[in-house]
């Protein structure tokens, strides 16, 4: 049985102090900086947000000695180690256990100073490889998960459920989101550890400005995927912490997906590429079809702006524009 049962969605809340201090845990990646530049449109006047480099995560006595010099009054924990199928299936120690590691740390700095907003950002991995369609939050828990990324979604289970002792334990109003399949700019088009979409981005434009004659794309391309642009999760974060108070992580997605046959064509018009694309079905899948039900973010008022021609359009454009600074991952 899942551990999540049907509430009524909880509207309480006041919405959050535009002046409070709001701690971006991950600020530099591609999520942390899209829910950045929101917040700032937004009115938010007191951002932090340091980068691996200045704050390792991992250390758990870094991460308090920052929480008790900086106090924070909210945060959001968009930090993690990320990564495509072949990352995911290569690294999983490393995805297991920098994930809690920055996980347990964040949350429990953030307990021992009684911050009682906040907001965790797991995955649809979560969910059970056979998990019924669309996916609802109460599917936690109820399957096996799929293999080729199952280390980080345990660990991202665990966060969720982390979130939801504290609520119990201590009452404070912390609250969880599950975003989709994300892109856009910020993202990593690295050729080996990227997600499907940069990776089709990266793949045929390399392959549009060689002149390659066949793009060989990875799996078989019946796989369905949902994909949200950064930009509107980042208002999805925003919109939850304003107006939502419930143990329930809460889905963010689209309400549609297309298969990876088709969006790779998407990206090859985009892109302006005319050759053949081939499929290497020794390649793994991954999950058959993984769409999420969204009808309880939709009945808290939110609902997706950019459409996924102009996201990708969008994405391409930025890719160019920082693969010829040298700033794109990749």
């Amino acid at each position: 049985m899942s551990l999540i049962t049907e509430q009524p969605l909880q509207l309480e809340r006041t919405p959050v102090d535009r002046t409070a201090r709001v701690y971006v845990a991950g600020a530099r990646g591609m999520v942390g900086s899209a829910v950045w530049r929101h917040l700032a449109r937004q009115g938010f006047i007191d951002l932090v947000g340091p980068s691996s480099m200045e704050l390792d995560l991992r250390d758990r006595s870094a991460v308090f000695a920052w929480f008790a010099a900086n106090k924070p009054q909210v945060v959001i924990l968009s930090a993690a180690r990320v990564g495509g199928i072949r990352a995911n299936a290569a690294y999983p120690a490393q995805f297991l256990s920098d994930n809690v590691r920055i996980q347990v740390n964040v949350l429990d700095a953030a307990l021992h100073h009684g911050i009682d907003r906040l907001l965790f950002l797991g995955s649809s991995c979560i969910y059970p490889r056979d998990a019924a369609q669309p996916i609802r939050e109460e599917a936690l828990l109820t399957g096996a998960l799929e293999p080729t990324n199952d280390a980080y979604a345990i660990a991202k289970i665990a966060g969720i459920l982390h979130v939801q002792a504290v609520r119990r334990q201590h009452g404070l109003g912390w609250i969880s989101a599950m975003p989709t399949n994300l892109y856009g700019p910020g993202d990593n088009f690295h050729p080996e550890h990227s997600h499907v979409l940069p990776s089709l981005i990266r793949r045929f434009d390399t392959a549009h400005q060689s002149g390659a004659a066949t793009v060989l794309n990875w799996g078989t391309g019946t796989p369905r995927r949902e994909f949200l642009h950064v930009d509107d999760l980042a208002r999805a974060c925003l919109h939850l912490l304003d107006r939502y108070d419930g143990q329930s992580p809460i889905n963010v997605g689209t309400g549609e997906d297309i298969s990876i046959r088709e969006t790779a064509a998407l990206v090859a018009e985009i892109v302006g590429y005319r050759g053949s694309v081939e499929w290497d079905p020794d390649q793994p899948d991954g999950t058959p079809r993984k769409l999420l039900d969204i009808s309880r973010l939709t009945a808290l008022g939110w609902t997706p702006q950019i459409p996924l021609k102009e996201g990708i359009s969008r994405t391409y454009a930025w890719y160019r524009e920082h693969k010829a600074a040298g700033t794109a991952r990749t």
